[in-house]
């Protein structure tokens, strides 16, 4: 039997939250007023920084170096106990020793995108015009702006060529838009669950979050940093209606079923009868432990905005003219977030593009979520891609 007990409130002070913000555990690149980041809404961020973690060594000749791109909710804790939370790294299942992102071989780096709140800059941190939190003054950022500031990072770590990107959901995304804006400095992709553009859908469930959050009467238009509180009911919310967008209800069928929570018989009210609902209580009340409400915000608003073929002319295909990058692409049969159908008008596309590219839809129910555990048939295809292009690149006997 599945027993989740719900968690009324964070356990996390907003202090622990707040410091990592600004200060992360983590390193942290700093761009001065001499090197602004460019945003696509004509704003000139400066100055700002971009807190990242690397696990492995960088070979002699900086080819080994991958670049993990973190979902909406992610952040550069890829392989190592969380700061805040305690929990073990969020992708430990496909980055570790004998893992087919293996340290003892490859360079990987991961950075917390701009607007995210585990210490890149964005709307949690300290505006340096004002010295109070950013808030909604915070510029409203792209994914381009999001890999603008990556490729400034890896500049900055003296990489010229990335041997791959890898990425799933937003992170998908990312990876979509390196090889797009830097074909030349991207080896080889792995594009996971992802699509080029937003659909509707998405961009409806997203808006419900956003009005979850603004809705809360501690958000106080975004300024809730000013009042020392934080709107953790409407994020909680909203983290538990897009919860449901990542499983299947094959998925949420087998976990719960109609089971109910430490009873026999229902209460008649309106507490957590079911299990399913005592699950997703406690996903909402652990994730506003680490994370910050306007940047679910702004990071959504960013997902939304995506759109590849909309920026070549509404040719999909244009953005990938001529690319020399190596691709595999990756769906999930219950994945209804980002069905695989979308991914197949990306491999379409890429085909169109004649670029070397690589397919899998993956038969699971695990839902979209499904990138992020376990699944033995993913794990494998990420390995053989991963040795494959290795071996193209010249790095054989040190691929994991």
């Amino acid at each position: 039997m599945v027993g989740v007990k719900s968690v009324p409130s964070p356990a996390i002070s907003a202090d622990d939250r707040s410091h990592e913000v600004d200060h992360p555990s983590s390193q942290v690149a700093q761009f001065g007023a001499d090197q602004p980041l460019r945003l696509d809404c004509g704003v000139d961020l400066s100055p700002f920084q971009i807190a990242y973690q690397t696990y492995g060594e960088l070979n002699a000749d900086r080819s080994n170096a991958i670049l993990i791109c973190h979902a909406l909710t992610g952040d550069q804790h890829v392989a190592n106990e969380h700061p805040v939370t305690g929990k073990s790294g969020w992708w430990d299942t496909l980055v570790g020793p004998g893992r087919p992102l293996d340290p003892r071989h490859y360079f990987v780096i991961c950075s917390n995108v701009i607007g995210g709140c585990m210490g890149s800059t964005g709307p949690a941190s300290i505006n340096p015009a004002t010295g109070k939190v950013w808030g909604l003054d915070f510029p409203v950022i792209t994914i381009p702006d999001m890999v603008r500031a990556q490729a400034m990072l890896i500049d900055r770590l003296g990489i010229d060529t990335l041997f791959a990107v890898v990425g799933g959901s937003m992170g998908g995304m990312q990876v979509l838009q390196w090889t797009a804006a830097y074909p030349k400095r991207v080896y080889s992709a792995l594009a996971i669950a992802c699509s080029t553009r937003h659909s509707a859908q998405n961009i409806a469930f997203h808006e419900l979050g956003r009005q979850a959050v603004m809705a809360d009467p501690d958000w106080h238009n975004g300024a809730y940093a000013d009042q020392g509180i934080h709107p953790h009911r409407g994020l909680a919310v909203a983290r538990m209606a897009a919860h449901i967008t990542y499983l299947s209800d094959a998925a949420l069928h087998r976990k719960f079923g109609r089971r109910m929570q430490d009873r026999e018989l229902p209460t008649f009210s309106f507490d957590a009868d079911f299990q399913v609902e005592s699950y997703l209580r406690y996903q909402g009340s652990s994730f506003v432990e680490r994370f910050d409400a306007n940047s679910y915000l702004y990071l959504t608003r960013a997902m939304d905005y995506f759109d590849i073929a909309g920026d070549h002319g509404g040719v999909l295909a244009k953005a990938f003219a001529d690319i020399e990058t190596r691709f595999c692409v990756v769906s999930f049969t219950s994945d209804w977030l980002f069905p695989t159908s979308e991914s197949r008008a990306l491999v379409h596309a890429l085909n169109a593009s004649s670029a070397r590219v690589s397919f899998a839809e993956i038969e699971t129910d695990r839902g979209h979520d499904a990138f992020l555990l376990d699944v033995p048939e993913f794990l494998d295809i990420s390995r053989a891609f991963l040795q494959s292009a290795g071996k193209a690149r010249g790095l054989t006997g040190k691929e994991g």
